[in-house]
């Protein structure tokens, strides 16, 4: 007999997500000489960091890594805390059932559920935007605010939804005459709207965006990725 690599067996296509979640933890997390089927509940947030990083680069096939400040986002959304620092982080466990079986607040998903939502609509439809580092995606929306509410007319960026599994939003800063802002996030778009037309030709199309976040013209950061066909039809 030997001890193959851990297997879960499903009956329906709806299973496959929470299947893929109980296959991920045992092989990040399980130790080599344990007791079969015996797995850590909890285990360090930093060593769930490079679990996450790993499969995110694996899956959408790109060298562009999460980066310290993703990880501070997935921390607050995993563990529900948005007071605490990077560092408390650090020094965290999560659990399990904080990983795929407790349901985010206000939602009606889990993080694993949310988070493999952003790995197939990544890999599907946004591979090249992510390479070239066009999408901040793992970001919230209170802290797009902040970014945006200083920036000029028409500076805008890109997140994923927190409110829809796979979907990325554009966030962008609406300046009125009297110099308030107003930041608006545009309907998250799924891999389905996608597939019918490309991010980057549904951001050369609307006209109230003009620079991306900080400060590069729209034309000039997505413009490799605009439709050249559609240009000249």
């Amino acid at each position: 007999q030997v001890l193959s690599l851990p297997i879960v067996v499903i009956v329906h296509g709806n299973q496959d997500n929470n299947a893929k979640a109980t296959v991920l933890w045992d092989n990040a997390f399980s130790e080599i000489d344990r007791v079969p089927f015996v797995v850590a509940e909890r285990v360090p947030w930093e060593k769930m960091c490079d679990t996450l990083n790993l499969k995110f680069m694996a899956e959408v096939q790109t060298t562009k890594g999460l980066l310290k400040e993703h990880y501070f986002f997935l921390a607050q959304k995993i563990f529900n805390d948005h007071s605490a620092s990077l560092e408390d982080f650090q020094s965290r466990s999560v659990s399990w059932a904080q990983f795929n079986k407790e349901i985010l607040p206000g939602r009606g998903f889990t993080f694993w559920q949310w988070f493999d939502g952003v790995l197939d609509l990544t890999k599907r439809c946004l591979k090249s935007y992510w390479s070239d580092r066009l999408i901040i995606g793992f970001i919230s929306k209170q802290y797009v605010c902040k970014l945006l509410s200083t920036e000029p007319d028409g500076t805008f960026l890109l997140r994923f939804s927190d409110s829809e599994i796979g979907g990325v939003t554009i966030a962008h800063v609406i300046r009125g005459k009297d110099g308030s802002s107003q930041v608006e996030n545009i309907q998250p778009f799924s891999a389905k709207d996608l597939s019918i037309r490309s991010l980057g030709d549904r951001i050369r199309d609307l006209g109230q965006l003009r620079n991306l976040y900080p400060n590069t013209p729209k034309d000039q950061a997505f413009g490799s990725h605009y439709n050249s066909e559609w240009g000249e039809q």
